[in-house]
């Protein structure tokens, strides 16, 4: 009776019958996203409230704009989202594994197997699977790299655009590579309007779109010093309405006089500590512009703050409050400095010993620059992977065909119901290449099975051809992909799975929404007046 109570505003799902809802639900997500997976997947049309449009091949894109309410697929979404923040590639392929394990673990279930043993065989499965995986990776070349970091971007975008954003991804991932980790943050990114994909470029170093504050200042020299402000070199102005009530004809030039002072000090400071380049976040007094024009002082103001930390990273510098408290130790060192136009645009480009690199996305259309920008995220998570660790494993399904089958040799020996969750584990893998198989027009049973039998006689890296239709080798083909998108991949949708398994009660809140006692009352009170 009590418990009745305390959910009497509450819509309860228990048992078996809230691990149907949820198994729905996932198998639902799946069918959203599964027609994008692949060279041959097709593109999704999204339109938001307010009737903007977005064609995009990307699932994580797709599954995170949608408006999806339910729980357990929110959980699915966050395994994607967590894969496109982690590894860059792979989300689609998390949520059909994921919805695919459950729908295998559901039909167990209905054969009386405990959803617990069933989790604990995914979770056996799941751990000999990586094992399996560091035993079958090789060692990338460089030629094998581009060749992941295209195979990365299959089905997204046409193959001269492909191969175009793939070696500018792999080149800003080598000029940020510090012998240990390669930071994509440390790539700068720009959309400009106009011209094609293929126009889009990459610089050497950071580029901003700002000019010199004063024509005089050089503009092309190096190596030298630069200090980063978070603030402006300007007179200053009063926080609150304020007049001032001037008694003597001098006092305004007084008053003036002390605020050129005041500025020449902080000037003076730069000069001594022996800063090149003055780069600044807000406003410089004009008076400042011609001397630090005089003194032979590169300045850039209004700077975002982005740029600056940007800027900090590269250089090894301080971002200072006041100018006139910066010392030498404040300061970054720089290769060079120069000024460009490109496309009607002039931009400042600084090179440092951590310079990065800035890419400059050309486009007709916002929705074509926004789709390139994310297509070179993703291969440019990829390539910073594979220079951290070159690892790579065979593409095209033949990686999941190759350890679904050792799954199913490794089950035999487990004993117990956990053997039957493993098998159904396995079962659950073979839908990427079943999936791959459909998006191209070929019957995924007949694929799966052929490729199967492909593997068996010829060897792990036997994978589907898309084109012929015939399974063929990958590493003769160059489709590869890197070990840790497959790993996490793996690890995320077992985890999700496994998390959704667990669940026995949904509970949904019904209360709506009241107007507080106070308001009510003063409401009432307005009606009556």
């Amino acid at each position: 009776m009590a418990e009745e109570t305390i959910l009497e505003s509450t819509e309860r799902t228990s048992g078996r019958d809230a691990l149907r809802k949820n198994v729905q639900a996932a198998i639902a997500l799946s069918g959203a996203v599964k027609s994008t997976l692949g060279p041959k997947g097709l593109d999704k049309l999204l339109v938001d409230d307010e009737g903007r449009n977005l064609v995009t091949n990307d699932g994580v894109t797709v599954l995170e704009s949608a408006k999806v309410e339910h729980p357990a697929a929110r959980m699915i979404i966050n395994a994607s989202s967590v894969q496109d923040r982690v590894a860059r590639d792979g989300t689609t392929s998390t949520v059909i594994f994921c919805s695919e394990m459950l729908r295998n673990a559901w039909e167990l279930v209905r054969q009386g197997v405990h959803p617990a043993t069933i989790a604990r065989g995914f979770a056996q499965a799941n751990n000999e699977a990586i094992k399996i995986i560091d035993s079958i990776g090789i060692t990338a070349s460089k030629e094998q790299i581009i060749e992941a970091v295209k195979t990365s971007l299959s089905g997204k975008l046409n193959s001269k655009i492909i191969e175009h954003i793939a070696m500018m991804a792999i080149t800003s991932a080598e000029s940020i590579f510090d012998d240990r980790r390669a930071d994509p943050t440390r790539v700068k990114i720009i959309q400009q309007n106009g011209g094609s994909a293929l126009d889009s470029q990459l610089i050497a170093g950071l580029a901003i779109a700002k000019n010199k504050i004063h024509s005089e200042m050089p503009d092309r020299f190096g190596p030298g010093k630069i200090l980063l402000i978070d603030g402006g070199i300007e007179r200053r102005k009063p926080n609150l309405d304020a007049k001032l009530k001037i008694t003597s004809t001098g006092m305004l030039d007084q008053f003036r006089e002390s605020e050129s002072k005041t500025l020449r000090k902080q000037i003076d400071n730069i000069i001594e500590i022996g800063c090149d380049i003055l780069v600044l976040n807000e406003g410089v007094d004009e008076e400042v512009r011609q001397i630090l024009a005089d003194t032979g002082i590169l300045a850039y103001r209004r700077v975002e703050r982005s740029d600056l930390e940007l800027l900090a990273s590269s250089c090894g510098a301080k971002i200072v409050r006041n100018v006139g408290h910066a010392t030498k130790e404040d300061l970054g060192d720089f290769k060079y400095t120069r000024e460009e136009l490109r496309g009607g645009v002039n931009y400042w480009i600084l090179g440092a010993e951590n310079g990065g690199a800035t890419l400059i996305v050309r486009g007709s259309t916002t929705e074509i620059l926004d789709e390139i920008q994310r297509c070179f995220d993703d291969a440019l998570g990829v390539a910073c992977q594979l220079l951290e660790k070159p690892i790579l494993l065979p593409g095209a399904g033949a990686t999941q065909v190759a350890l679904a089958r050792k799954m199913r040799r490794f089950a035999e020996g487990v004993p117990g119901r956990e053997q039957l969750a493993i098998e159904a584990w396995a079962d659950g893998l073979e839908s990427i290449p079943r999936t791959l198989a459909a998006n191209a027009g070929y019957d995924p049973i007949d694929s799966l099975l052929v490729l199967t039998a492909s593997q068996t006689k010829h060897g792990d890296n036997m994978g589907l051809d898309l084109i012929s239709g015939k399974p063929s080798c990958v590493i003769e083909r160059g489709v590869l992909e890197p070990a840790t998108i497959t790993r996490q991949a793996i690890s995320g949708a077992t985890d999700a799975a496994i998390s959704i398994l667990r669940i026995d009660d949904v509970l949904w809140a019904q209360i709506d929404a009241e107007v507080p006692d106070e308001v009510q009352e003063r409401l009432s009170g307005m009606g009556s007046e």
